[in-house]
C-alpha cells in the first residue's frame, strides 16, 4: 500500500490539506470570558431598566371609541370573550393591591403588616423585580396573596406595538413561573387609573391584553400614597364613602415606602372594625383563582430565566466590587510612584550622593545569545566603547544562524565566545558565570545596546558592600511605531518609575534581563540563575532579597532595547513574562511566613508585586468594559467624566516619568489609546498565563524575531571593515 503523505501542518480530515483555520484557545477563551461579562451587565441591564426601557408616557385622548358601559363600570374589565364586560367589588369588600414590586426593603414589610392582621391583597409585580427578588414573589403565593402582572419593564402599552406587548406579558409570566411556578390571569395596565379614565388610546391595549386572556385590573380607589402626603392623608384616600367596596391602588416599591406601610398598618384594623373584609380578588368575585401551577419545560424555562438573573446580579456585584479593588490599586499605585519615585530621584540626584567608593575595577559583562546574528555585532561593539573596563562573553545557546561565527570573526580584544548546546537562558547564564574573571558580572541580552557610561553608571552601587544587585534603565530603542511607542510608555512610566517606588521600600522585583549587575559572590550564594521559572531575573531578584542583599537602581545606567514589533511577538514576550512572574511568586511564597529579611520582602515585596503585577493587569479591562456600558446605556456623562479623571491621573504620572528619565512628552499622545487597546492584550496575556497555570503547563524560553534596527544614541556603533562580497545581515552555519 502506498503511503500517504499531507503538506506539514495541514489539518487532518481536510479532503485537499488545507489547514482549517481555528481561533488558538489563549484567543478564544479570553474573548469567551469578555463576552460572558458584557453578556452579564446586558442582562443586568435589561432586568435594572437600562435597556429597552421605555419611560414615554402618553398624553390623554378622547374617549370616544371606548364604550359607556366601561367607563361607567367598575374597576375590573373583562374582555376575554370579545365583548366588553366590567366588575364593581361587593359592598364591604376591599381588595388591596400593590404596585410595581416586590421591594427587598418594603414588600416583607407589607407582607408582616397583612400577615398580622389576617388580611390578604394583590400583588401587581413587574418581571424586572420578580427576576430579581425572587424568593419575596414565593413568599407572597405562599402566604396566600394573589399576584398579577404589571408588565416586564413598565412601559405605557398605549406606545407599544402588539409583538412588544406580547414579550412583555411573556417575560413577566416567565419570570413569575421561575420564581413561584405559577401563572396568572390578572393585569394592571402601567399608569393606570380608573375605569374612566380609559380613553382611545389605552382601550385598544385593554381589548387586546383580553384576547390574550387576562383580566384587567385598575382600580377606584387610589391612596396616592405615592405622593407621600403623610399617614393622614393616605387613609383618608383609601377610605370608601358609604360602605361601599374598592379596590385600592398603594405601592410597595418605587422608593420610601414607610408611610404606606405605617398606614396600613392603622388602616387593616380599623377598616376590620367597620365591618371591612380584605380579601384576593378572586375570593372578593367568588371567582375561581387566578393562579395556574406551572410544570415542564414552561417551569424549567422559569427557573433557568431566575437562576441567569441571579448570576447576573452576583456577577455584576463581584465586578464592582473588582471595579472598586482595582480603582483603588490604580490610584494608590500612582500615588506611590509619584511619592516615592520623587523621594528616589531627590536622593541619588543630590550633588554629595555617593553609594561609597568609586568602583574602578574590571567587570564581566555577560551576553546570552540565541539566534541574533541581525543584533550581536551592535550589541558587542556597544560594549567595546565603553568607559569602564570590561571583559565580555558571548555564550551562544545553540544558535543555528551563526551568531558565533560573526563575534569571532570581528576579532575584538576581552571579547570571548562560549558555545555550548541549546540549554536555555539561565543554562547561558550560569556557564557565562563560571567563565567570568570579575567579581562583578553585568548581564544584558543580546538585541540590547549600552552607552560608553552604561557599565560605569551600572557597578557604582556596588561601592555600598551591602548591595547584591543593581536594575539598570532599560528603554525602546524602536519606539517609531505605534506598538514601539506603547511599550516605550510602559518602560518609561510602568518599569522605571516602578523600579524608583521598590528601590526605596526595598523590595524590587525584577533585575531587568537587558541590563542589570550583580555581585559575584551574592549569585554563587544563591545558587546562581535557575531555570525553574520561565522569568529568571525575577526569580534570581527575589532570591537576592530573601538572602538579605539589596537590590537597587541605577537610573543613569541606560541600555537600549528592541522591543517586540508586532502583536504576535509582544504576545509571546509578555505571555513568558506574566507567566514567569507567577512562577516566581509561587516558588518563593514561603518568604511570607519566614523571618529576618526573607519575612520582610515576603510580606512587602511580594504583596505589592501580587497586587501590581498579576491582580490590577488582569482586573483592569472592567474599567473599559464599565466604560462600554455606561457610555452606551448611561449615565454616560459621569461615565466619561469618571474614565476621563483616571486618565488624568495616568497622564500626570506618566508625565512625571517621562520629566524624570529626560523623555520627550510628544509620545503621550498615544496614551489614551494605549489604555483603551495596550489593556485588553495584557489582560489576554494574563488570562492566558493563568490558565498555563492551573493546567500546570510549562513554556521554554521562546525567541523573538529581532531587525537590528535599534542603536544607541550619537548614531551607528563603528563597524570592522568587512571582505568585498561579505553580508553581514546573512545568517551564517
Amino acid at each position: 500500500m502506498a503511503s500517504r503523505t499531507r503538506r506539514p501542518g495541514a489539518a487532518p480530515g481536510a479532503p485537499d490539506g488545507s489547514r482549517r483555520r481555528r481561533l488558538p484557545m489563549r484567543l478564544l477563551l479570553p474573548v469567551l470570558v469578555l463576552v460572558a461579562l458584557m453578556a452579564m451587565l446586558m442582562l443586568r441591564g435589561y432586568v435594572h431598566s437600562e435597556i429597552l426601557a421605555d419611560h414615554r408616557i402618553q398624553a390623554e385622548a378622547s374617549t370616544d371609541k371606548v364604550p359607556e358601559k366601561i367607563l361607567d363600570g367598575g374597576p375590573v374589565i373583562d374582555t376575554r370573550s370579545g365583548r366588553a364586560t366590567s366588575l364593581k367589588m361587593p359592598d364591604r369588600r376591599l381588595v388591596l393591591t400593590f404596585d410595581d414590586g416586590p421591594d427587598p426593603t418594603w414588600t416583607p414589610k407589607v407582607l408582616d403588616v397583612l400577615k398580622k392582621h389576617d388580611a390578604h391583597a394583590v400583588f401587581f409585580v413587574t418581571g424586572t423585580m420578580a427576576s430579581r427578588y425572587p424568593d419575596l414573589v414565593k413568599r407572597i403565593v405562599a402566604e396566600g396573596h394573589e399576584v398579577g402582572l404589571h408588565t416586564f419593564n413598565h412601559p405605557d402599552l398605549s406606545f407599544q406595538s402588539k409583538k412588544r406587548i406580547d414579550w412583555e406579558l411573556s417575560q413577566n409570566q416567565l419570570a413569575l413561573a421561575g420564581a413561584a411556578g405559577i401563572r396568572t390571569s390578572l393585569f394592571r395596565p402601567p399608569y393606570s387609573s380608573f375605569a374612566d379614565a380609559m380613553d382611545n388610546k389605552s382601550w385598544p391595549v385593554t381589548e387586546y391584553i383580553g384576547t390574550r386572556g387576562y383580566i384587567t385590573v385598575v382600580n377606584n380607589t387610589d391612596s396616592e400614597d405615592w405622593r407621600k402626603p403623610g399617614v393622614h392623608e393616605i387613609l383618608r384616600n383609601a377610605t370608601p364613602k358609604n360602605g361601599k367596596g374598592a379596590i385600592v391602588l398603594m405601592h410597595d416599591s418605587g422608593g420610601d415606602r414607610h408611610q404606606t406601610v405605617q398606614a396600613l398598618d392603622r388602616f387593616l384594623p380599623d377598616m376590620q372594625d367597620k365591618g371591612y373584609e380584605f380579601d384576593n380578588l378572586t375570593e372578593a368575585l367568588d371567582a375561581p383563582t387566578a393562579h395556574t401551577a406551572v410544570a415542564g419545560p414552561e417551569l424549567w424555562k422559569g427557573k433557568a430565566w431566575i437562576f441567569l438573573v441571579q448570576a447576573s446580579e452576583h456577577i455584576t456585584d463581584v465586578l464592582v466590587v473588582g471595579l472598586s479593588i482595582i480603582g483603588s490599586l490604580v490610584i494608590g499605585r500612582f500615588v506611590l510612584m509619584l511619592l516615592l519615585s520623587g523621594i528616589h530621584a531627590r536622593r541619588v540626584r543630590r550633588k554629595d550622593f555617593r553609594w561609597g567608593e568609586p568602583v574602578t575595577q574590571p567587570v564581566s559583562v555577560l551576553v546570552p545569545a540565541y539566534n541574533e546574528a541581525k543584533c550581536i555585532e551592535s550589541t558587542v561593539r556597544s560594549l567595546m566603547a565603553s568607559e569602564h573596563p570590561i571583559e565580555v562573553l558571548v555564550i551562544d545557546d545553540g544558535s543555528s544562524d551563526g551568531t558565533a561565527r560573526i563575534v569571532e570573526a570581528m576579532g575584538l580584544p576581552n571579547v570571548r565566545v562560549v558555545r555550548q548546546l541549546n540549554a536555555g537562558k539561565p543554562a547561558a547564564l550560569n556557564r557565562g558565570l563560571a567563565n567570568a574573571r570579575h567579581d562583578i558580572i553585568v548581564m544584558m541580552d543580546g538585541d540590547t545596546v549600552f552607552e560608553p557610561s552604561t557599565v560605569r553608571e551600572l557597578v557604582q552601587p556596588f561601592g555600598d558592600p551591602r548591595v547584591g544587585a543593581v536594575a539598570g534603565n532599560a528603554k525602546v530603542g524602536n519606539r517609531d511605531s505605534l506598538i514601539g511607542a506603547w511599550q516605550h510608555i510602559e518602560y518609561v512610566m510602568g518599569f522605571n518609575l516602578d523600579r524608583r517606588m521598590y528601590d526605596v521600600l526595598r523590595c524590587m522585583p525584577t533585575i531587568p534581563g537587558a541590563v542589570g549587575a550583580f555581585r559575584r559572590s551574592a549569585l554563587e550564594r544563591v545558587g546562581g540563575m535557575s531555570d525553574d521559572t520561565l522569568a529568571e531575573d525575577t526569580d534570581i531578584t527575589m532570591a537576592m532579597h530573601r538572602d538579605g542583599w539589596r537590590v537597587v537602581y541605577a537610573e543613569k545606567a541606560r541600555a537600549w532595547t528592541e522591543a517586540p514589533e508586532s502583536v504576535q511577538q509582544l504576545w509571546s514576550q509578555r505571555y513568558r513574562w506574566s507567566y514567569g512572574t507567577m512562577q516566581a511568586i509561587w516558588k518563593h511564597r514561603k518568604a511570607l511566613v519566614e523571618r529576618g529579611p526573607s519575612g520582610r520582602f515576603g510580606r512587602v515585596g511580594l504583596p505589592l508585586v501580587s497586587l501590581f503585577m498579576v491582580v490590577a493587569p488582569l482586573l483592569a479591562p472592567l474599567i473599559d468594559v464599565f466604560l462600554l456600558y455606561g457610555v452606551v446605556f448611561g449615565p454616560t456623562e459621569k461615565t466619561i467624566v469618571a474614565w476621563l479623571g483616571v486618565l488624568a491621573i495616568q497622564l500626570v504620572c506618566a508625565a512625571y516619568a517621562f520629566r524624570l528619565d529626560r523623555e520627550r512628552m510628544t509620545h503621550l499622545i498615544s496614551l489614551p489609546l494605549q489604555q483603551i487597546l495596550y489593556r485588553q492584550l495584557m489582560y489576554v496575556v494574563l488570562l492566558q498565563s493563568w490558565i498555563t497555570a492551573l493546567t500546570g503547563g510549562r513554556l521554554r524560553w521562546q525567541k523573538l524575531r529581532r531587525t537590528g534596527v535599534v542603536e544607541a544614541p550619537g548614531g551607528p556603533v563603528q563597524r570592522q571593515r568587512t571582505h568585498k562580497g561579505s553580508d553581514e545581515r546573512r545568517p551564517v552555519g
